[in-house]
């Protein structure tokens, strides 16, 4: 499978960006650890909360991001994710304290996203 983005009629393929994948941890309220990917924290975050995230936050909250790492292309990251999933808990706490953890760089950058976000970004559009 390759990694291609179809492009539009006269659009140069080369010019568009990938976008860029994340894998992160979540620590959930009971204390268990939570591993995804996504390419936006922000909605992938308003989804764990308001329900429609991963069903593993059905019988438990969200309550933080304990990791992120960032720079991955979607293949990349899936395979990171079943890695990180793979490790004990003791491994992935030793990951959360690990140098490679870009939580801090991207705090800032989350929290003005879902800062200007609306709360219902996520929300489906209903018909009336």
């Amino acid at each position: 499978m390759s990694e291609a983005i179809s492009a539009s009629a006269g659009e140069n393929i080369e010019s568009r960006p990938l976008p860029r994948w994340l894998v992160y941890i979540i620590e959930a309220t009971d204390g268990s650890l939570y591993t995804g990917v996504t390419t936006d924290l922000a909605r992938r975050w308003r989804q764990h909360t308001s329900g429609r995230g991963a069903k593993y936050f059905r019988g438990r909250a969200p309550a933080r991001f304990v990791y992120v790492e960032d720079a991955h292309t979607r293949r990349s990251a899936a395979s990171r994710e079943v890695a990180i999933k793979r490790l004990s808990r003791a491994a992935k706490l030793a990951l959360v304290s690990a140098p490679g953890n870009r939580l801090a760089a991207l705090t800032a950058q989350l929290a003005e996203e879902l800062a200007a976000a609306p709360p219902d970004a996520t929300e489906p559009a209903t018909q009336k």
